[in-house]
């Protein structure tokens, strides 16, 4: 009785409201792109977002929205307030870009250059975040023509260094909430999404639960004695602990880890010891990364990390220490949200469209905004239909189909005005 209940009072709101809402998102279209390819062709890495905030907040202004910039840096808030009370929805979208050179021939191609950590690059829009950007920026235009329609308050959070904050700098969401970016109003719900290369446009792709692995860089350093390589017999060797280490590490994932709950991934990704051919080496130096989708998955490999840390080089006659550093929690999508949104969503794509996925071990910081509030973070497809080789996310070929855009916007809309009016 329940759902036959919401699904009336869907049916009753769009019958004098859906008419006038379609047409607002569908001629929308042009400005969208318009604001997509400004900043593909004009991005900005982590933290330095300063012409990319100041076009976002000029446009939130000439809606009349309540405007906050300066947050966590270069971040942008909006506040747009209903006719009517009501709970508060969080809207977000990154804003960030990478430094990768572009190799296109769009006409508005990114030829932007920088030195990123002491090397030449170029920067480019690489994971989609001009296009969420633009997309929030639509929602907000949109919604603001249907304020009288709106029982509550929508919150539009444009987050800078989604990708990471420079060394030896705070960004990204945890400095936004750190902030108070989810009170003043206080945020009830939130909701994300993400383009996706290798899905295609039409198409939204969720998971309920654990949908994004909680990313972890961890750092060992190991500590031998050095010695001529002709006579190993003298001293302690930190490379050979090294690789007994790594492969004590895999041990975890194949045999101590229940992967049939959740994956695990554990990768090394820089080894860095010696300095020349026939010397064993007094120290050397691990650095990888931790993926996990299930928060006693993440303790027991932590505490087992450790133990054969020290362990094994201490088997070895030497010593050995391995620090952690969080990057992003587990993508949580609330179960009851998800159920609760799920008819929004197959509203603005159709039944069909709409497809669970399984969990996926790269990672988002839209994760903490989860700790902290019930949230729904889903995929929106990017790649052209009939297309049989996807463009990968973080190269320098990455390409969206810009038809998908739309979608994101009815999307949005529908789960904004679904969640605070019914």
């Amino acid at each position: 009785m329940k759902y036959f209940i919401f699904f009336f009072c869907l049916g009753t709101f769009f019958t004098f409201s859906q008419s006038s809402l379609e047409q607002d998102i569908t001629d929308i279209e042009d400005k969208l792109i318009e604001w997509r390819r400004d900043f593909h062709q004009n991005p900005e890495l982590s933290n330095q977002e300063f012409k990319t905030a100041e076009k976002i907040a000029k446009h939130l202004e000439s809606l009349g929205l309540e405007v906050e910039t300066g947050v966590a840096i270069t971040g942008v808030v909006g506040l747009l307030k209903g006719d009517l009370p009501g709970k508060v929805v969080a809207l977000r979208a990154d804003i960030d870009a990478l430094p990768v050179t572009e190799e296109s021939d769009l006409p508005f191609k990114s030829t932007v250059k920088t030195t990123f950590l002491g090397t030449e690059t170029g920067v480019a829009h690489a994971c989609g975040h001009d296009g969420h950007t633009a997309i929030l920026m639509a929602v907000a235009e949109v919604l603001s023509k249907h304020k009288d329609k709106i029982k509550g308050t929508v919150k539009f959070i444009f987050q800078p260094a989604e990708e990471g904050a420079p060394p030896g700098e705070e960004g990204g969401a945890k400095l936004m909430i750190k902030e108070g970016v989810l009170e003043n109003p206080k945020v009830d719900v939130i909701f994300g999404l993400h383009l996706r290369s290798m899905v295609e446009v039409g198409e939204i792709h969720y998971k309920p639960g654990g949908a994004m692995a909680a990313v972890e860089r961890f750092v060992v350093n190991i500590k031998g004695k050095q010695t001529h390589g002709a006579a190993p017999w003298f001293g302690v060797d930190p490379i050979l602990i090294s690789a007994k280490i790594i492969e004590g590490f895999q041990t975890i994932i194949s045999r101590e880890s229940k992967l049939i709950n959740e994956a695990a991934v554990i990768s090394v990704g820089k080894i860095s010891s010696g300095v020349r051919f026939n010397i064993i080496p007094e120290t050397a130096e691990l650095i990888g990364t931790i993926r996990t989708l299930d928060p006693d998955m993440k303790a027991l490999i932590n505490k087992r990390m450790t133990e054969m840390t020290e362990t094994i080089a201490k088997a070895y006659g030497g010593e050995a220490t391995i620090s952690f550093e969080d990057q992003t929690a587990i993508v949580f999508n609330d179960h009851a949200l998800v159920n609760q949104m799920l008819p929004s969503l197959k509203e603005a794509a159709s039944d069909d469209k709409v497809i669970q996925i399984k969990a996926e071990t790269i990672g988002e910081d839209f994760s903490y905004f989860q700790e902290e509030v019930p949230g729904f973070y889903f995929y929106l497809g990017g790649m052209t239909k009939g297309n049989t080789k996807a463009n990968a996310h973080h190269t320098p070929s990455f390409f969206i189909d810009e038809s998908g855009l739309l979608l994101g916007v009815k999307a949005f809309t529908q789960l904004t005005l679904d969640f605070l009016n019914h």
